[in-house]
């Protein structure tokens, strides 16, 4: 199979740390056994297509003192969904790991159930989804929960890896571009005009919500 150039670069530039990465994440199914297989198994699911994260944005979207978190979530979906899947996925086009049947992934693959994926590998799209929503669930919630959050979008990216249908490097990708697509969604969202119908308030937006919440405090 004839390589990009970009696809060249990541093999040979993140080699050494997408092999030593992945043999680190697969202690886990050394030290726990084949349960833990599952349980990444469905981790993964919930990132298949996006469809359970547009689902979870759709929900909050209906529900107006939820509405700026799902408004947020729908536009980071969309932008990573074309930073992504509409470009660099097809102008990188980096083989996935199990290509090479006779690499280092292919027996890990093999090994954990040979999870086969249709697209190009770099960067990872569930790792992308997952943060594109994350980030601004984090970025507009309560931080004393919000960054669990974060601890999905990670978990996503280690369910990838241990699955071996992505490098680490994948990973890091989608992490990168998801948090781009995250911040710039909730910047977008924070800025729509109009929104203080949008999201409830009442005439005024949020600073006479500000204004009422001191004059009830005092």
């Amino acid at each position: 199979m004839t390589m990009t150039a970009g696809a060249v670069w990541l093999n040979s530039t993140f080699g050494v740390f997408d092999q030593t990465v992945t043999q680190a994440i697969h202690g886990l199914y050394e030290a726990c056994g084949s349960w833990m297989t599952p349980i990444m198994e469905f981790i993964s699911l919930l990132g298949k297509g996006g469809i359970a994260l547009i689902i979870l944005s759709l929900i909050l979207l209906v529900y107006r003192p939820t509405r700026r978190y799902g408004t947020a979530m729908i536009i980071g979906l969309a932008l990573g969904a074309v930073l992504v899947n509409v470009w660099l996925k097809v102008v990188i086009a980096r083989p996935r790991p199990y290509a090479d049947a006779e690499g280092f992934f292919y027996p890990l693959w093999v090994m954990l159930g040979s999870h086969m994926e249709s697209d190009f590998s770099f960067p990872s799209g569930h790792t992308n989804a997952a943060f594109a929503t994350m980030v601004p669930l984090f970025i507009l919630g309560k931080k004393k929960w919000s960054w669990l959050a974060l601890v999905f979008g990670v978990l996503m990216g280690i369910s990838r890896i241990y699955l071996v249908v992505h490098f680490p490097s994948d990973v890091i990708g989608g992490m990168l571009t998801g948090t781009l697509a995250g911040i710039i969604g909730t910047l977008i969202t924070l800025r729509i005009p109009g929104s203080s119908r949008w999201y409830g308030w009442g005439p005024g937006g949020a600073k006479n919500e500000r204004r009422k919440g001191s004059h009830e405090a005092a």
